[in-house]
């Protein structure tokens, strides 16, 4: 029997998103707090090495070998591109901007500290920028993405906060807009519960 070989092309989707997330990690990584102002968008990845209890798993990991697992990813796109102005779009700082949003959501909460994050950042031509997160979400599925959902959420605005708390602000409490949203009815204890379960099995 004859093995049917399938050849690679270069254009594929997976493969061309690959190349995206591949020269995001080959960047070096910079200290979340010490970003100098740059333009564009594009993708990043936040790492954490820090002593929250239910993260010691992924942080002794950031320690031992340096930002090599993200507990979030992200991307930063021209404002125009979700009306379908995307390729005539001026993006500005957006990628910058975005990176200095998360750094004041650590900022406010009690339990987090900024110097405990690095952040990996890669300024991509618009078009580019959904499938390198996709494939990066895909390829570490970082706890900030795919279960403790609200880190990258905004404050909803005056009279918007019915809905419920995000669990991120549950276990790391201090944004003021978050405080504001009903309350769920998990504890910070389950919720720590499950990102060690979580952890366990995503990092083996």
């Amino acid at each position: 029997m004859t093995a049917q070989i399938i050849p690679f092309n270069p254009l594929d989707k997976t493969n061309l998103g690959s190349s995206v997330a591949d020269a995001l990690l080959a960047r070096t990584p910079v200290p979340l707090d010490e970003l100098a102002e740059f333009q564009g968008a594009g993708v990043y990845a936040i790492y954490y090495s820090g002593k929250f209890k239910a993260y010691a798993g992924l942080a002794g990991l950031n320690r031992s070998v340096q930002a090599s697992c993200p507990i979030y990813v992200g991307k930063a796109v021209p404002s125009g591109s979700r009306k379908g102005g995307a390729l005539d779009a001026k993006p500005g700082r957006v990628l910058y901007k975005r990176l200095v949003e998360h750094g004041e959501s650590i900022r406010a909460t009690k339990n987090l500290s900024i110097k405990d994050f690095q952040c990996r950042f890669l300024v991509v031509d618009d078009i580019w920028i959904p499938l390198g997160e996709s494939l990066l979400i895909a390829r570490f599925s970082p706890v900030w993405n795919s279960l403790v959902d609200g880190f990258g959420n905004h404050d909803p605005g005056s009279g918007r906060h019915a809905g419920m708390r995000p669990r991120w602000d549950v276990l790391h409490p201090g944004r003021p807009w978050a405080e504001k949203c009903r309350e769920r009815a998990e504890t910070v204890a389950e919720i720590e519960r499950d990102v060690v379960t979580f952890l366990s099995h995503s990092l083996e």
